[in-house]
């Protein structure tokens, strides 16, 4: 896949945004992801679907990789990109390591859980045998107030 310049990432994380606001259905943190493939097809979506299922590994990230995976035939996920309408958390990070994701584009920030740069930064770990371009803030304002709205109604 060419890369893109993080503004040409923000048509899909509109629409990685639109699924997160199926989560609301469920009551599920509104967070969901996309994998393209080299020529820019959606190849897996997810979203968090934790409470749904009752699995704390429903993350959308983990799902989208699952769906990735799962159409490819392949668990080896080079030369996609992962956009997510959240930073990764330590748990999506080692997926994505795992899964050799050589991109990842996310909107919002995750300032207590972060695994992309704020609280840790598992992707571009240099003692790892993977790293992983970040591209972050594509869409945040929209990808922020999502879950903003969402806590806030939890309160």
């Amino acid at each position: 896949m060419s890369l893109m310049a993080p503004d040409e990432y923000g048509a899909w994380m509109l629409r990685a945004i639109d699924d997160a606001r199926l989560a609301l259905g469920t009551d599920d943190v509104p967070v969901a992801a996309l994998v393209l493939d080299a020529a820019g097809r959606v190849i897996g979506t997810g979203r968090n679907e934790r409470e749904l299922r009752q699995d704390p590994t429903a993350h959308a990230e983990v799902l989208a990789l699952r769906a990735a995976a799962e159409t490819t035939g392949d668990w080896h996920l080079e030369d996609t990109t992962l956009v997510v309408t959240l930073e990764p958390c330590v748990m999506c990070a080692g997926a994505i390591l795992s899964a050799r994701v050589p991109r990842v584009v996310f909107g919002a920030w995750d300032e207590k859980a972060g695994a992309a740069g704020s609280v840790y930064d598992v992707l571009r770990d240099r003692r790892l045998n993977h790293r992983v371009e970040v591209f972050a803030g594509v869409e945040a304002e929209a990808c922020g107030e999502l879950l903003y709205d969402f806590f806030a109604q939890k309160r």
